[in-house]
């Protein structure tokens, strides 16, 4: 946090306004926040925001050969990050969104978005959770990372999460024991679609969902 104050907390059920205020106030300041998702709690920053995006990564002690991926609300928000889409890479977010499914794209050549060292490819995943998804409408996209200094667990809690990034974040946003550990499944569609990282969906999922999607042997 630029101004070093102590991190505000807030529960997402009892405190929902609050919490999305505060949220939204810090992003807009370029400062770091803690966000629920459906599977692990996440540190997230303005995606459009470069000294944003560093700052997560500084709070994480990561380099920026790990860039982080991007969240949206809406499935139809892909088209204006990626561009070269095919109607199966359409159709695996449509299947799968709001959920456990990440996928990484290549990148609008007009976007000016600055997290890392990318390439000129973007990851991309709509969160399965209401109130982060409100959060997104209000924000817009978000860079987010698990919740978590690198090399040590992901939090599953607030309190985890609190306790590995301090005031680094401004904002802490509680909604409870996340569900569980298995991240998202990330797939890779810059080209011939490939799994990078088997997670919560599995290739039958993906492939049962998209005929065709891994080719013949799917």
């Amino acid at each position: 946090m630029t101004d070093q104050q102590a991190p505000q907390r807030f529960d997402c059920a009892t405190q929902a306004d609050q919490a999305m205020d505060a949220a939204e106030q810090a992003v807009a300041a370029g400062a770091c926040i803690v966000l629920p998702t459906d599977t692990v709690y996440g540190i997230g920053a303005n995606a459009f925001d470069a000294a944003a995006v560093q700052g997560l990564l500084d709070a994480k002690q990561r380099g920026r050969d790990m860039p982080p991926p991007v969240l949206v609300a809406e499935t139809s928000m892909l088209r204006s990050l990626a561009s070269g889409l095919t109607r199966e890479g359409l159709a695996l977010a449509k299947a799968f969104w709001p959920g456990a499914l990440t996928v990484v794209v290549t990148a609008h050549p007009d976007l000016r978005l600055d997290l890392g060292d990318r390439g000129n490819t973007i990851a991309v995943r709509v969160p399965d959770h209401e109130f982060t998804r409100a959060l997104l409408r209000r924000t817009g996209p978000l860079a987010v990372s698990s919740a978590n200094v690198s090399g040590r667990p992901a939090a599953h809690t607030v309190d985890e999460a609190l306790e590995q990034l301090g005031d680094s974040v401004a904002v802490y946003l509680d909604a409870g024991e996340a569900s569980g550990p298995v991240p998202s499944t990330i797939v890779d569609l810059t080209g011939e679609p490939r799994i990078l990282r088997e997670g919560r969906l599995t290739r039958e999922q993906l492939a049962q969902a998209v005929p065709g999607l891994f080719g013949d042997d799917a």
